[in-house]
């Protein structure tokens, strides 16, 4: 049996899915007829600066929510948030008022796309990462298109597609290459983990060198609201790529920055300092380490419902054991 409407909501919320992911049909709803195109066409109208501040608000509200505690429940709500603007988008005339609204639309569909990959909906990540780019190439503005396509590189690699990945990132550089240099940090550290994945030290921490270059004094960018690179972030990144290319001194890193996960705002990467120091800790032997950042990183990750670290978690295996712990 079918659940009504209010309960397909209900369940899209708690799962993160669509419609479509949960197996209820589609195409309740009958589009906009002839008739409904003006007063579309009105609506669209009243589009102004504050319109668009007022969508940007919302987004950055969910972007602060999903940081502390998780995806899943944001992305009812940000796909409804997609939904209008698209709407609004597809009847603003004008590109002075479509340009910046593209990009409010690009924000809300990688932050999607990224709260997909999290909860381990690949496909609805691609399709969020698809709108982004569209977005981004409407709104005229190479960074965010550059960001986007970036973040699309790591479904990716989730899918086991690492070598498209990396040309993917390589695309972003070269798209984003006049772009301000905190997102140019970004996108260096991002081919930097795509690099540790593949097994390419060299290129790694030479991209890792780089974003540490590029990075700026300043690291808060009022229009990159959605790239986080202040304190210990790109610390943490490092770090993380230490850990897939199974450098010894990934522990010794690590550790300088966990104090940091423990206290920051950023739940689900203090999270992934966990899951990162437990394999450390595995690879060097040391089983009592591993199992105690594993069981702090298993704690946070079912408050945060990530199944994309608790995948990474689950090919923990301690020294001593032959089955993942």
């Amino acid at each position: 049996m079918v659940p009504e409407p209010p309960m397909r909501a209900v369940l899209r919320e708690i799962y993160g899915r669509t419609d479509d992911d949960l197996g209820f049909p589609t195409g309740d709803f009958a589009g906009p007829s002839g008739d409904e195109l003006a007063e579309r066409l009105v609506i669209a109208r009243r589009v102004d600066e504050q319109t668009i501040e007022l969508f940007r608000d919302e987004v950055i509200s969910v972007r602060h929510a999903d940081r502390r505690f998780g995806s899943a429940a944001r992305l009812e709500r940000l796909r409804g948030q997609i939904t209008e603007i698209e709407g609004l988008l597809r009847h603003t005339i004008l590109r002075r008022d479509r340009a910046p609204l593209a990009g409010v639309l690009v924000e809300a569909s990688t932050l999607a796309g990224w709260n997909s990959l999290d909860i381990g909906s690949l496909a609805q990540a691609w399709t969020h990462y698809e709108r982004a780019k569209y977005a981004a190439m409407e709104s005229g503005s190479t960074g965010l298109l550059a960001h986007a396509t970036a973040e699309q590189g790591f479904v990716l690699i989730d899918t086991g597609n690492v070598d498209d990945a990396l040309a993917l990132f390589e695309e972003a550089r070269s798209i984003g290459e006049r772009a301000p240099e905190l997102l140019r940090a970004w996108l260096a550290a991002a081919e930097g983990e795509g690099h540790a994945i593949a097994g390419h030290r060299d290129e790694a921490l030479r991209a890792f060198d780089e974003a540490d270059t590029l990075l700026p004094n300043e690291v808060v960018h009022p229009e990159l609201p959605f790239v986080f690179l202040g304190g210990s972030h790109l610390d943490r990144w490092r770090g993380n790529a230490l850990v897939h290319l199974g450098a010894p001194e990934a522990i010794e890193h690590l550790e300088r920055v966990v104090d940091d996960a423990r206290s920051t705002s950023f739940v689900r990467a203090g999270a992934a300092v966990y899951v990162d120091l437990a394999l450390a800790y595995s690879a060097s032997g040391d089983r009592e380490a591993a199992r105690t950042y594993a069981q702090q990183a298993r704690r946070i990750i079912s408050q945060v419902g990530s199944v994309r670290l608790r995948r990474r978690l689950e090919r923990l295996v301690l020294p001593g054991d032959s089955d993942p712990a």
